[in-house]
């Protein structure tokens, strides 16, 4: 293997670095305006006509709500994982957990942990239960034996609170990218972010955004493994040799981060309990309650395909997050020291840029362009699409203004707060109603949206919008991490006014788990049921 071989090879790689409209890395600090690189506009340029193209294709396809929310549940197994890989390992992943190694070492592998450890849940609880009871989101599950309009409500609010952090990691991480790579105002970037990301979802709906994240995963695993490749051929393919000259190269100094034997050593990150099981808890739940993802489940055939498309994901994205470990550390030894890629300070240009300047030291030009394009009542069908088409605009506009806002929070980190709410409102009321018999609609809303406001109003009052975001001295709420606290009251707020509940609406909530149950193991009546 030569060394032009892989800046060649990583051509094939970087399409699917950032991703357009991707969950965006941790970003920490204002990127410096850098020349052009004309290899990554070109390259941003080919990947946004190709998919658009999609979208105009997909377009033309889109005709019910069951094709612009579930592809007309179409697509396969395998397609469906690689689809969920490039929801799920965007740009948070790529640039933020490498960039989380570069400076914390082994203790950025948290988030590649915690972030995989939640597929088993979803593999072995979810998937087929979800897919036999439901027809286009979790709330339809949610509300399947409950009632319709306070559940769905509660389903919306969880929802909407967690796409908006999604949305503020996918603005920021990609608008950064941009600024970086392009040389535009940071403003303008978001705006240009936000803008496709609309185009695409409103005209294409699943069948567009499905083929878009499958290309998109097909590049991040091809890029991710010639960037990691690239790195490894400059310690001669020796991870021993890697991880020592990390170390002696982190005892020279980087302003930020560990260095020495304390990179390879746990508590860079986090260090106490609290933080360590809130942050777990987020990270394991908050997967099965992630909106973007349980939709997948829909957009398959059949219950057996929704396993598939888990066993898949869990694969794909497990590989995926053993590069971003290699990136992390090859990035410490080969631009840490390197004057192009610090600023004046000797910090990291772009904050968590790691694996987009490691792309150029490794490939090239060209191999940085490839890593810059890749970075996510009662009506009628025609006015509930309408209506979704409308939300989504206003969501996008919504997602532009924050992203604008929050230009110097950490994303990576932002993201495991959109994970805590999941697991906090979500989860909860999605894995309580197809599992426990004694679950009422008032157990339900109550406990739910209990555990959403707990989550939220931690996040309010701790040291990520307390303190970085309304310029306090000291949080309230001291932690980053509300999962542990917020679950918890999600959970017993459920069981309890579960329990307390004699109302008629009560008895007949629990005297339709056993047909429930029988639906979702079994899938009888799955298609064309209608929702009571």
């Amino acid at each position: 293997m030569t060394k032009n071989f892989l800046r060649w090879g990583a051509f094939a790689i970087i399409l699917a670095a950032t991703g357009v409209f991707a969950a965006g890395g941790a970003i920490d600090g204002v990127v410096e305006k850098q020349p052009l690189n004309i290899a990554a506009i070109v390259m941003f340029f080919l990947f946004v006509a190709a998919t658009l193209g999609i979208t105009y294709w997909a377009a033309q396809r889109t005709k019910t709500a069951k094709d612009f929310y579930t592809a007309g549940g179409g697509i396969t197994g395998l397609q469906n994982g690689l689809a969920i890989s490039g929801d799920y390992m965007s740009a948070a992943s790529f640039l933020g957990i490498s960039a989380l190694v570069y400076k914390s070492g082994y203790d950025g592998l948290i988030y590649s942990i915690g972030f995989l450890v939640g597929w088993p849940v979803i593999l072995f609880l979810i998937a087929e239960r979800l897919r036999n009871l439901g027809k286009y989101t979790f709330a339809d599950v949610a509300s399947y034996r409950l009632a319709q309009t306070p559940i769905r409500t509660l389903s919306a609010l969880g929802a909407l609170a967690t796409v908006i952090l999604y949305l503020i990691a996918q603005m920021v991480g990609a608008g950064q990218l941009i600024q970086l790579l392009f040389g535009l105002p940071y403003w303008a970037a978001v705006v240009i972010v936000g803008f496709l990301m609309v185009l695409y979802v409103t005209f294409g709906g699943m069948l567009a955004t499905t083929w878009v994240q499958i290309i998109k995963a097909i590049l991040l695993l091809s890029g991710a493994t010639f960037i990691a490749l690239g790195a490894l051929y400059y310690f001669d393919f020796s991870f021993e040799k890697m991880f020592t000259e990390a170390i002696n190269t982190s005892r020279e100094g980087r302003p930020g981060t560990l260095s020495g034997e304390a990179i390879m050593a746990p508590g860079g990150l986090v260090n106490n309990w609290f933080d360590a099981i809130s942050l777990g808890i987020a990270l394991m739940l908050g997967t099965a309650g992630l909106p973007h993802i349980l939709m997948r489940f829909f957009t398959v055939a059949d219950a057996k395909e929704a396993r598939k498309s888990v066993l898949y994901a869990t694969g794909f994205i497990g590989y995926f997050y053993i590069l971003t470990f290699i990136i992390g550390f090859g990035a410490i030894v080969l631009i840490s020291q390197e004057p192009q890629y610090l600023t004046d300070k000797g910090e990291l240009i772009g904050g968590n840029m790691a694996a987009i300047h490691l792309s150029h030291a490794v490939g090239g030009n060209i191999f940085l362009g490839f890593a810059s394009v890749i970075k996510r009542g009662q009506v009628n069908e025609a006015q509930e699409m309408k209506i979704s088409k409308i939300a989504t605009v206003i969501l996008g506009m919504i997602a532009i203004g924050l992203g604008i806002a929050f230009e110097k929070q950490n994303i990576a980190f932002m993201v495991g707060l959109a994970f805590a709410i999941a697991a906090s409102a979500n989860f909860p009321v999605l894995f309580l109603s197809m599992f426990w018999s004694k679950l009422t609609t008032r157990g339900a809303f109550i406990g739910g949206f209990l555990g959403l406001t707990t989550a939220v109003v931690l996040v309010v009052i701790g040291p990520t919008v307390w303190v970085a975001q309304l310029g306090n001295d000291e949080p309230i709420f001291g932690s980053k991490y509300p999962a542990l606290i917020s679950v918890t009251v999600a959970f017993v707020g459920i069981w309890f006014f579960s329990i307390i509940d004699n109302s008629k609406r009560a008895q007949k909530d629990r005297a339709a788990y056993e047909a429930q149950d029988v639906r979702s193991q079994t899938g009888i009546g799955a298609e064309g049921a209608v929702m009571h």
